[in-house]
């Protein structure tokens, strides 16, 4: 049994290794319990072991510890919560980086479902998707606006596998790499920073507005914003468990944003699940100097502000003209809270003179996790759950960093959330555009 969560140890894919590992861990889990709530996966573990008089997670069969995986959205709470984590604790215990494990050692051992894969390939290729969507949107978002539920969503979900009863995000005419390049740059008296935006595949085919605001938040605060050749994180590799193709993305991307930053600048990510990517998982899968050059000036669009706010020799303009709500119920992205660097977003609203209210509940979404058809029955009762707290805290806006986990919010409640980027626009009295 080995404990490591290095995919180049040469025991990562063994799958003896790997399923007594998972009893070690299980087991663990089982004793501790202080997980229950953020996901099916921990419940349906200790029920399995509870069947059995002796209460040994090593009696599980390799289809009930494969539940649990399959029941991982990778939402990382389990990770925060946890007291046995490495550097820790000796029990060495990173349960999200285990399930990213056992998912790897399925993928390359033949064990997930030829269905499994195939929806894979479609919903990974976010690039490829994206061009063709955004050069035929029009046609691309009647077929994914069609009501969930119809006749069209059925046939797309037999061809894609993706859930036909889940909103889908609908693709931009006009991607964010072309406005970026077409717009006139805002020329500022002091420039305090200088970032790439990193949009990620959300805002540069569909949420292009969240682009649009945050380079005109950034540069209203003198902070010079250049794009990147790089395309998506690969995280839908990742957490479906192909190591190798998710690796060759994060290889090229590393070179690429390292190369940005040695011309002087930071990264900056709008999306949780991307910027976590940049920090976290680059450093595992690909590793090196390039790597942990991305991830230490690798910041999320809240945070580099924030930043900008708290630092002695610069300033962020607080001279709020535009609309600002009274109340702002404030979605907390589980892969932000991963990120430990505390409630940036919250903090940069409030400096608008609003109430903010957090709801922290999960949305269920991890990526497309939550968009696959053979995981509903599961992700939909937890975002209703989260849009009863949104309807509970009864805010006069809703915002939230994730696109995705708006998305979720959307369908269940039918409010419109935005992202805080876009709130923060809107309170300087930028128009959309």
């Amino acid at each position: 049994m080995t404990t490591t969560y290095d995919p180049k140890h040469p025991k990562y894919l063994d799958e003896a290794d790997v399923r007594d590992e998972l009893t070690r861990v299980y087991d663990l889990c089982h004793g501790c319990r202080l997980c229950f709530k953020f996901c099916t996966s921990f419940p349906s573990l200790f029920e399995m072991v509870d069947a059995h008089d002796d209460q040994d997670a090593g009696r599980l069969t390799p289809a009930q510890q494969d539940r649990v995986i399959d029941e991982c959205f990778q939402c990382k709470l389990c990770y925060v919560n946890c007291p046995y984590i490495p550097a820790l604790h000796e029990w060495q215990l990173d349960f999200p980086r285990l399930m990213l494990r056992a998912e790897a050692m399925r993928y390359s051992t033949g064990q997930k479902p030829i269905r499994q894969r195939i929806t894979t390939q479609m919903l990974s290729r976010t690039d490829l998707l994206g061009k063709s969507a955004t050069v035929a949107a029009p046609i691309a978002n009647k077929m994914i606006g069609a009501p969930q539920g119809s006749i069209v969503r059925k046939a797309m979900a037999t061809v894609t596998g993706v859930s036909s009863v889940r909103l889908l995000p609908p693709y931009a005419k006009q991607r964010f790499s072309t406005w970026f390049k077409k717009r006139t740059s805002a020329v500022a008296a002091k420039r305090q920073g200088k970032v790439t935006v990193f949009p990620t595949c959300l805002v540069e085919y569909q949420e292009v507005q969240i682009g649009k605001d945050l380079v005109q938040v950034y540069e209203r605060n003198g902070i010079e914003c250049s794009n990147t050749e790089a395309g998506c994180c690969g995280a839908p590799w990742l957490h479906s468990g192909d190591v190798e193709q998710f690796t060759k993305v994060a290889e090229k991307n590393v070179k690429i944003l390292a190369d940005e930053v040695r011309k002087g600048g930071d990264i900056v990510v709008p999306q949780p699940t991307c910027g976590y990517v940049l920090k976290k998982d680059y450093v595992d899968y690909v590793g090196g100097s390039d790597a942990d050059l991305v991830a230490e000036h690798t910041f999320d669009a809240a945070e580099y502000l924030m930043k900008v706010h708290k630092a002695a020799d610069t300033e962020l303009d607080t001279n709020f003209t535009g609309t600002v709500p009274a109340k702002i119920t404030y979605h907390t992205a589980c892969h932000l809270r991963a990120q430990n660097i505390g409630f940036k977003s919250r903090d940069l609203m409030k400096l608008t003179g609003a109430k903010v209210t957090l709801v922290q509940q999960c949305s269920g979404i991890d990526g497309m996790w939550g968009l696959r058809a053979e995981n509903e029955d599961i992700s939909i009762p937890i975002a209703k759950k989260l849009a009863g707290m949104i309807e509970k805290a009864a805010g006069d806006v809703v915002t939230g960093d994730c696109n995705l986990a708006n998305t979720a919010i959307a369908e269940q409640t039918g409010a419109t959330p935005t992202h805080p980027i876009q709130l923060i626009a809107r309170a300087y009295g930028i128009p959309e555009t």
